[in-house]
């Protein structure tokens, strides 16, 4: 096993204060600190510099990470090697992502795993991808179905393996009696003056919406910040605001109309698929990946 400390060390280096470290861990930052006390008292060396309220990384620490990030590469690799020594896939694999992801391509994956690896346990956690990426560098999660994003680690960071998994166009969502129902496609900015419902905190889907009315030449209006599909629809049934809506997110029975955008910036998302950087060897993690691409290529299809 991989010290823990270490894995302490690199999210204090990816959050700059010990504060913000043990929140995204789940520890108190009394917990942090002194885990970094022991580790730089182990190592013999010093690791943070004080930095006005935030804490640098001394060029020492900068050397531990460095190796720290080859030793969980090496891990990853036994891990994956060892696996592959077993006749059948056994073991758990935990699946991550963001809701719409999990319910259109982690659930119907998830059957066909369980069909063809009966001996195969397998757990699925909805989260947010930036707490998606947390989840795999804690060892917590093994595959996460994720979203590019501005709080995302990019596609270059060298801890994981990104991959493309689907685009997915998103439409306009408005009530049945809209006014703008009546049209079979209609360019985003034709909708600018409504009140747009979407949850601005913790929600990947409002960066997506903000982005793509800025392409369209205007800032939207939140008039109710939701964020679960079923409540969105329902707010929109009643005739309470508009929304994009991914196509591949199934609604309910409201009284709702999915409007195609047409124009030149059409809105769209990138679903990604992430690993821990050498575990997509292993082989259940590669046969969830290969379900996974099987179920977006049925959807695209």
């Amino acid at each position: 096993m991989i010290d823990h400390r270490l894995h302490v060390l690199r999210t204090l280096a990816e959050y700059g204060t010990v504060t913000a470290t043990a929140a995204a861990l789940h520890l108190t930052p009394s917990a942090v600190s002194q885990q970094l006390r022991l580790l730089a008292r182990d190592l013999e060396v010093e690791l943070l510099a004080p930095q006005g309220r935030r804490v640098q990384l001394t060029p020492a620490a900068r050397i531990v990470l460095r190796h720290a990030d080859a030793l969980r590469l090496q891990w990853e690799a036994a891990r994956a090697e060892l696996a592959a020594e077993g006749a059948e896939l056994r073991g758990t694999l935990r699946l991550c992502g963001v809701s719409s992801a999990l319910a259109t391509l982690a659930a119907p994956a998830v059957a066909s795993l369980r069909e063809t690896h009966p001996l195969a346990e397998i757990q699925i956690t909805e989260e947010e991808s930036a707490d998606c990426y947390r989840l795999l560098l804690a060892d917590e999660a093994d595959i996460a179905l994720v979203l590019p994003g501005p709080e995302a680690p990019p596609v270059t960071d060298s801890r994981f393996e990104q991959a493309s998994l689907t685009t997915d166009r998103q439409d306009l969502l408005v009530a049945a009696t809209h006014p703008l129902a009546r049209h079979k496609g209609i360019e985003l900015a034709e909708a600018a003056d409504q009140p747009w419902i979407v949850k601005k905190h913790n929600n990947d889907t409002y960066p997506l919406v903000t982005a793509a009315c800025a392409a369209a030449g205007f800032t939207p209006r939140i008039g109710h910040e939701v964020k679960e599909w079923y409540a969105v629809s329902a707010l929109v049934a009643e005739g309470l605001g508009v929304c994009l809506v991914p196509r591949i997110v199934p609604l309910p029975e409201h009284a709702v109309m999915r409007i195609p955008l047409l124009g030149k910036s059409i809105p769209t998302r990138q679903l990604l698929t992430a690993v821990r950087r050498g575990s997509s060897g292993h082989p259940l993690i590669s046969a969830g990946l290969a379900a996974l691409r099987d179920k977006a290529s049925a959807i695209s299809g």
